[in-house]
């Protein structure tokens, strides 16, 4: 291989923040970022997929949901993750966007929050010690789920 760009990165093992568990929707990248950092979460281990918590709520097949987990579970043994953060975001074209919910705002963040709390349940069950916390990110900034909603721990 041939050098391309010279850049020197840290050789250190690093603890993680948080598994940060979101879509790929680059419209909700800044947001998230400068909202987790505002949140002190500055080393995530990012796991993004379409529809992000969907992946273990209601995915298209089992192998999202057993991805996402190991995925998860390769970060505690690796950052030594203690804490999870699951982010939907309204317009999701993995939900149908808002579209699919006629352009109501309150009938597509009240699924999503259902989508965080199954997600979440399913996050403690498979993880009990991992702490779950749980936000959708529209498009004027981000709402944290109801946590009796959301399935938020910790």
């Amino acid at each position: 291989m041939r050098k391309v760009f010279h850049f020197d990165s840290p050789p250190e093992r690093y603890s993680c923040d948080a598994a940060v568990i979101s879509c790929f929707d680059q419209r909700f990248g800044l947001a998230t970022r400068k909202f987790l950092k505002r949140k002190g979460i500055v080393r995530p281990d990012a796991i993004t997929i379409a529809g992000g918590a969907k992946s273990l709520a209601s995915p298209l097949g089992e192998y999202e949901r057993t991805f996402v987990l190991e995925q998860i579970k390769l970060s505690q043994r690796l950052h030594d993750t203690r804490r999870a953060i699951l982010v939907n975001h309204t317009d999701c074209g993995a939900y149908g966007g808002l579209a699919r919910f006629k352009g109501d705002f309150a009938s597509e963040s009240q699924q999503h929050c259902l989508d965080l709390k199954q997600a979440a349940a399913i996050l403690k069950q498979s993880i009990p010690d991992l702490s779950v916390e749980c936000f959708f990110v529209a498009f004027d900034g981000v709402l944290e789920a109801e946590a009796e909603t959301a399935g938020h721990v910790g």
